[in-house]
């Protein structure tokens, strides 16, 4: 029997697998995608672009064609018997230096992933599809995968599985992780339309009752809308065009809303749960695999790709002989954040039971999540506790900037790679030697970053001291400028020693 070797198999083609097999190709590292589906997901589902998200996606290349693609959400049409009221669906926030991106984009699932697949392909790599994982086993050297396809079964040897595979996850139940949590009491249908009689300038939302609220948005980047609707616990749903036509007007009191085609529908039960474990050996969960939400808020999408891009450089890192706690850390940071993003999803749930229309707040950009409690992160010196602006953990601020020349910059733009970043605050750049992996950039009479406007200042709060930024865009340490020992002792910790 032949045996393919990889570095990383990866089973489920959707954002999560899709982002974390991009972050694997962007460093070279080999990896077989697969996906038991015969094609791309057609539907969509998740459909709510976030802030931190959008930061990703400039990292990795694509925010441009998002862009392009998609568009902001419209409000939301709340209506009455004859009469309607507008409300924005989030907190108005204008983008700033610190956060160039401050609201949500509206970009249907299947468009997001093809373009993801787009930038895969550009990488020289994608998806296998119609491959199903059906079988595995791991020992000290890696895991051996059975995959079945039309032409029969293969075996691939990998480094390490990941599992990016859905909330019914195949590698989950295999491993025997367990999945706690709770079913919200709350099914529903999803379909994607081609409709007339509504207006693609809001989404439109009808609350007689719990029970038969009704919301049909439009899905910016196409010509479709999106129906949602709580349905009965138990029973079957007429998913056709005459059975969702009658739910509209059932719900609506409106004949004029008329649905000609049904590309995608689908009923689903809501739950909130969580993963035991995100890593047991070498085989990972991330994504629906590793958690679920309810849809409100747009979170669940978002959460899966940050779970690839905060695993993708780890696996990577530890490929080339990184310290076994950059891994290690992978759960130790996501984890917590899965579990508030369940609260948050579950309490967005209840206002929308309650009220039918729902406002988003800042919370929801995802802007605010860190890692102050991993082991990847390191704050030195009382000074900078008191006075600087970030800590180790947080998401390291954007701001513009004027580089070798007088050339207009971003931080972002230094950022944007595989590398980690090392910024001086009024420092002696020769204190820190140059190391692979490592790009340092100083600011000050000698430094090769002029902050002409004080942005920088502004947004990091430091007179006098290094910010270390990880590859995927944290701070992992904040230092005094005097204390290089401890730096050069965290750079070693990190594998940049």
């Amino acid at each position: 029997m032949t045996i393919e070797n990889t570095d990383v198999l990866i089973c489920g083609a959707g954002a999560a697998g899709l982002t974390l097999a991009i972050e694997l190709a962007r460093r070279n590292v080999a990896f077989a995608l697969i996906d038991k589906s015969p094609a791309p997901f057609a539907g969509s589902r998740g459909k709510g672009i976030q802030p931190r998200t959008q930061e990703i996606f400039e990292d990795i290349g694509i925010m441009d064609r998002v862009v392009a693609a998609g568009g902001l959400y419209p409000v939301q049409r709340t209506y009455s018997g004859d009469t309607h009221e507008d409300e924005a669906l989030t907190e108005s926030q204008p983008p700033s230096p610190a956060e160039p991106y401050s609201m949500a984009l509206m970009l249907p699932q299947f468009l997001a992933e093809a373009i993801m697949s787009d930038r895969l392909t550009e990488l020289g790599a994608g998806p296998q599809f119609g491959h199903e994982l059906v079988d595995f086993r791991q020992d000290g050297d890696g895991v051996t995968a059975t995959i079945r396809n039309a032409a029969g079964d293969r075996t691939i040897h990998a480094r390490y599985l990941v599992g990016t595979d859905g909330g019914k996850s195949f590698v989950r139940h295999h491993l025997g992780v367990d999945f706690p949590g709770a079913t919200l009491g709350v099914r529903a249908v999803v379909a994607d339309l081609v409709l007339e009689g509504l207006t693609a300038d809001a989404w439109h939302r009808w609350h007689k009752d719990p029970l038969h609220q009704l919301s049909i948005c439009p899905l910016r980047g196409t010509e479709l809308f999106q129906l949602q609707a709580p349905v009965p616990l138990e029973g079957d749903v007429d998913l056709s065009v005459q059975g969702l036509n009658a739910m509209i007007a059932d719900r609506t009191g409106r004949g004029d809303i008329k649905v000609h085609a049904v590309r995608w529908a689908s009923v689903y039960t809501m739950n909130a749960r969580l993963a035991d474990r995100y890593r047991m050996d070498r085989v990972f969960l991330a994504g629906d695999a590793a958690h679920i939400h309810p849809p409100m808020g747009g979170q669940g999408l978002n959460t899966s790709i940050q779970d690839a891009y905060n695993l993708g450089w780890k696996i990577a890192a530890d490929l080339n002989g990184a310290p076994a706690g950059i891994l290690a850390s992978y759960e130790l940071e996501r984890r917590p954040v899965a579990a508030d993003v369940l609260g948050l999803s579950t309490r967005l749930l209840d206002a929308a039971r309650e009220r039918g229309a729902m406002r988003r707040g800042r919370e929801t950009h995802q802007l605010d999540l860190g890692y102050p409690d991993s082991p990847l992160s390191l704050m030195c010196a009382a000074d900078l506790q008191e006075h600087s602006r970030v800590r180790a953990g947080d998401r390291a601020p954007d701001a513009p900037c004027r580089g070798a020349g007088g050339q207009p910059a971003r931080l972002f733009k230094l950022f944007q790679g595989t590398h980690w970043t090392l910024l001086g605050f009024g420092v002696d750049r020769a204190s820190i030697n140059a190391r692979p992996g490592l790009h340092i950039h100083t600011l000050g009479e000698r430094g090769d970053i002029e902050d002409n406007s004080g942005h920088i200042r502004d947004a990091y709060g430091v007179d006098s001291g290094w910010v270390l930024v990880r590859p995927d865009g944290y701070v992992s340490a904040v230092v005094s400028g005097t204390d290089t020992q401890a730096l050069q002792e965290h750079l070693e910790r990190v594998g940049l020693g």
